[in-house]
């Protein structure tokens, strides 16, 4: 009789305190549900588009209240091919401040105080530990800044990337617009690294005799298989200090890959995968921090470690060797040519080329009717035919200077 006297509400009091059933116990969120309250927290965070908006310029930043002003200010300073200023509210910047420890969101916050007229915000979010890598954050911000853009200016508007702690030049978005306008629709700006006081120490000379190896070979590779959108003169950088593409084009190929690391090379591959209009433009410049201590696993700090390892040993860097990649490219070239005329039966010149790319000629028809675009199926004749064999830097400067001055044998 007790019992029943007991208050309900006692009742219930104690059957909360008690072990409820397994099946009862709240589930954890998910990975999925937390990104998709992340991404809900970036969009509460910021005011709606202006108008006006035709750009929008995303940078992610996890600790980077020390670089960020500069890099803001650079960002401020946007003028016109012609000198000009901009047009009011055409661009905006969005600074995605990610698992901080400092105080990189009150640079921003501060940054917009000394910038009235730049259209700055800053979001802080939390991402789950699997995903707290600039992958994931710059997929949020791209995906957050193509609807923006479709709200406003729609398919045309233009989504650019740079990192906290790169400088761009005053015409980087206008020579950027500029190269869109003429057909581009996906353009990778030339990345400087800041000069420092190490300017001219051993790594540094590793770094320009890279950087012009590169540049060399896009100039050969522009001889032997011209791209029409990206011709010479033109570079090898479409990194995430200096990206930039259509939002109908990062629709196209279905965002940002999410990866940890050279997430801005798994885009651009993506693009190239999709046969669409791209530019290495010489005339979109920024100029990024050469520090030793960077924020992801695999970029150009990495990079400049791995050539300081190198230096101190007295080696060379391998880089891919120009006279395997002469043979390549102009089998691409007629491969292209075939493909463009329908990707006829096999002759006697087809079989020629899949032995000069390494591939089955039986994979290579089946594959080239199987495939959407040329993208689509070099990418596939890449990974089969595997790396381009690596020789000394030293040896393939000589070999390209060599092809450019004389001309390849046979063209």
């Amino acid at each position: 009789m007790d019992q029943l006297a007991t208050p309900a509400r006692f009742h219930a009091t104690r059957e909360a305190m008690a072990a409820a059933p397994p099946a009862l116990l709240p589930h954890p969120p998910t990975t999925e549900q937390l990104l998709c309250q992340v991404a809900r927290a970036l969009r509460q965070q910021l005011p709606p588009p202006l108008a006006a908006l035709q750009a929008c310029v995303i940078i992610p930043a996890k600790d980077e209240a020390d670089a960020l002003p500069a890099t803001l200010a650079a960002l401020a300073a946007q003028i016109t091919l012609g000198g000009q200023a901009l047009p009011a509210g055409m661009i905006e910047v969005i600074v995605l401040a990610n698992n901080c420890l400092d105080q990189t969101a009150e640079a921003v916050r501060q940054a917009m105080h000394h910038h009235p007229g730049l259209v700055l915000h800053v979001a802080e979010v939390h991402l789950p530990p699997i995903d707290a890598h600039v992958g994931r954050a710059r997929r949020l911000l791209l995906d957050e800044a193509a609807q923006r853009l479709e709200s406003t200016i729609g398919p045309t508007g233009v989504l650019l990337s740079t990192d906290a702690d790169t400088l761009v030049a005053p015409t980087w978005l206008a020579a950027t617009l500029s190269e869109i306008e003429a057909g581009a629709e996906a353009v990778g700006g030339r990345i400087l690294t800041q000069a420092t006081a190490a300017t001219h120490c051993p790594v540094r000379r590793m770094q320009l005799s890279d950087a012009v190896y590169r540049v060399l070979l896009r100039q050969l590779e522009d001889r032997l298989d011209p791209c029409p959108t990206d011709r010479w003169p033109c570079h090898h950088q479409h990194y995430g200090a200096s990206l930039a593409l259509t939002v109908r084009a990062y629709r196209r190929v279905g965002g940002l890959p999410v990866v940890p690391f050279l997430e801005d090379e798994a885009l651009w591959q993506q693009l190239l995968r999709h046969d669409l209009p791209v530019r290495h433009s010489p005339q979109v410049q920024v100029y990024t921090s050469a520090r030793r201590c960077g924020r992801v696993e695999v970029g150009l700090s990495w990079q400049l470690r791995e050539w300081e390892a190198l230096s101190a040993q007295h080696q060379q860097p391998l880089v891919p060797c120009p006279h395997e990649l002469v043979r390549v490219w102009r089998a691409r070239h007629c491969l292209r040519a075939w493909w463009q005329a329908g990707a006829s039966q096999p002759g006697p010149e087809l079989a020629r080329l899949a032995r000069a790319v390494e591939v089955p000629l039986k994979e290579l028809l089946l594959q080239a009717r199987q495939c959407s675009t040329f993208g689509q199926l070099w990418q596939w004749i890449e990974t089969t035919r595997g790396a381009v064999l690596p020789v000394p830097l030293s040896g393939a400067l000589r070999d390209l200077r060599a092809y450019l001055r004389k001309g390849v044998p046979g063209s």
